[in-house]
């Protein structure tokens, strides 16, 4: 049976739509089941024998559990991220819980992009004001060095950066690469705490025994914030940038020769 071509219009809006949609629904699901609250840092400290016995003896599906849920977490703008990435450094180290963090964080800010771009990034471009419209032709000029320096220096919310290059024509390869390397350091620094954590749950159980199974341990993840990692992070992120200050080193003596 044939469409009525009144009924087309309708259908393509639908099918644009739909990525949104989706994604809102379940959100919408994932905060009414009470799933949000049940990810803290409590739970870890609560589970973390029992999670760490999971790892060492089931290391593959653990591996897959954790990145399926922090992609999700991600597509679904859960504002308890950076937990997660403690989660990842207390059960597979620094090294191997930020390699899985920066997948997963990638992956799932690849499809709250894909969805925005699908969905709403020609309407919005369509109904841009003159400061969006310059916004746009920075992303246009250089948009995987604007995005690269976004990330590096969090002045924006995470699921705002994941959402703004949709709607300035960024190519999905630009985004992938500038998000994969823009959030490294943050995801050292939060891995690293994670890493340290296992250390700080023994001593508030020597200090205060039965403290874990009551969710009464108080630990200070301030306490593993060393500042030789502080300098290290700082570091690492200003490397990040050279690129991006050369090329406004080159473009300034271009102009001015």
């Amino acid at each position: 049976m044939a469409i009525p071509d009144k009924a087309r219009p309708a259908r393509r809006r639908w099918l644009r739509w739909w990525p949104l949609a989706l994604i809102l629904a379940a959100m919408v699901v994932f905060y009414a089941s009470g799933l949000s609250s049940a990810l803290s840092l409590q739970t870890v400290i609560r589970e973390h024998a029992r999670l760490e016995a999971a790892v060492h003896q089931h290391l593959v599906p653990a591996v897959a559990a954790y990145l399926v849920v922090y992609v999700v977490a991600v597509a679904l703008s859960f504002p308890g991220a950076s937990f997660l990435t403690i989660a990842g450094g207390f059960l597979f180290g620094m090294v191997g819980g930020s390699i899985l963090t920066v997948l997963a964080a990638t992956v799932g800010a690849a499809l709250v992009f894909l969805a925005a771009r699908t969905s709403v990034g020609a309407a919005l471009r369509a109904r841009a004001g003159r400061f969006t419209q310059r916004l746009a032709e920075g992303f246009e000029e250089d948009a995987f060095h604007y995005l690269l320096f976004l990330r590096l220096v969090p002045l924006f919310p995470f699921w705002l950066v994941n959402v703004a290059p949709a709607l300035f024509s960024v190519r999905l390869g630009t985004y992938l690469s500038a998000t994969a390397i823009g959030i490294v350091p943050g995801t050292i620094a939060y891995a690293a705490l994670g890493d340290g954590l296992g250390g700080l749950i023994e001593a508030q159980e020597a200090a205060r025994p039965g403290c874990v199974e009551a969710g009464t341990c108080q630990v200070d993840l301030a306490a593993l914030a060393t500042p030789k990692l502080g300098v290290a992070l700082v570091l690492l992120s200003l490397a990040a940038l050279i690129p991006v200050a050369l090329k406004r080193w080159r473009a300034t003596r271009g102009r001015r020769t």
